[in-house]
């Protein structure tokens, strides 16, 4: 199979690109400089162009790129570069699925499309939110639509945090809570939602090979935890003390409107994956947590 890839700089590209190649898939990496090896292809979506050579004959395109939520507080230009990068890029990799006739699409999106519902349990039928966030994710979906008219079938992949013990937003938390400085967010009882990066991969893996699974697919783990128990739960496998929680007003200081869906926070589950057959590796956020940092610890030994 032919995969062509964008974000694969990122915590994610990489996994996936590593796990088709493993199994003797060609993989291309889109990217926005100029190609400097035999697997890369160019594209530019603030010009809206795409090297459609290197979509010739592919079975799949994976879109993950965008520039980072939670990276730098939410200014008013952070909050236009977040909106205008993921619907710049999906128009363009959707006109380009299109005019290259690419059978399938499976594009990023994220968990925040639910908005901050507290308690309630989300799926993929659930209503989405009016924060800022599930703004962004529903004109990044709505992104789609060229692939869409077009013919080909597309998933938008809402993403819950991916738990990692080299990257992302919980490799960063991961070095706090190694440093003593771990607590939880606010009064901790906002949902967290999450995914092993192992279970992430298999996931769009899966989703690429089962034909009749299209639009919107909860990629999360089954069981959902509150900020405080993913605290109590880093603290305990960490070896680390979690006596530090981060006031709600601390947080709004430099994430300004972010805060809002950090504070929220959703009870995602993976409704659609699981009943079309999906079986998560690491079911609970401990063996999740586990198993990534001995990926990560084996990485660095080896």
């Amino acid at each position: 199979m032919k995969v062509v890839l964008t974000g694969a700089s990122g915590l994610l590209g990489p996994a996936l690109a590593a796990s088709w190649r493993s199994d003797g898939h060609d993989v291309v990496r889109l990217v926005r400089r100029a190609p400097a090896a035999p697997d890369e292809a160019g594209w530019d979506p603030a010009a809206g162009t795409v090297d459609l050579g290197a979509l010739r004959d592919a079975q799949v395109v994976v879109h993950l790129a965008g520039v980072g939520i939670g990276d730098r507080p939410w200014t008013p230009a952070h909050k236009r570069a977040v909106m205008d990068s993921r619907v710049q890029g999906t128009t363009t990799i959707a006109r380009a699925v299109a005019d290259a006739g690419v059978p399938t699409l499976l594009s990023m999106a994220g968990i925040g499309v639910y908005g901050n519902p507290g308690d309630a349990v989300c799926d993929e039928e659930s209503p989405v939110g009016d924060s800022y966030l599930a703004k962004v994710v529903r004109a990044w979906e709505a992104s789609t639509a060229p692939a869409v008219e077009a013919g080909a079938r597309v998933v938008t992949m809402r993403t819950a945090l991916v738990v990692s013990g080299t990257g992302g937003a919980f490799g960063r938390l991961i070095l706090l809570f190694k440093l003593g400085l771990g607590g939880r967010l606010g009064s901790g009882r906002q949902w967290w939602s999450w995914v092993a990066l192992s279970d992430y991969v298999r996931a769009v893996r899966f989703l690429a090979d089962h034909p009749d699974i299209s639009g919107p697919v909860n990629i999360s783990g089954p069981e959902p935890l509150t900020n405080a128990e993913v605290t109590a739960v880093m603290g305990r496998v960490l070896h680390r003390p979690t006596v530090l929680p981060v006031p709600g007003f601390a947080l709004k200081l430099p994430f300004r409107d972010f805060a809002e869906d950090l504070l929220g926070g959703q009870r995602v589950v993976p409704r659609r994956l699981q009943e079309a057959g999906f079986e998560f590796a690491d079911r609970t956020f401990e063996d999740a947590l586990r198993s990534e940092l001995a990926r990560a610890h084996s990485r660095v030994t080896s």
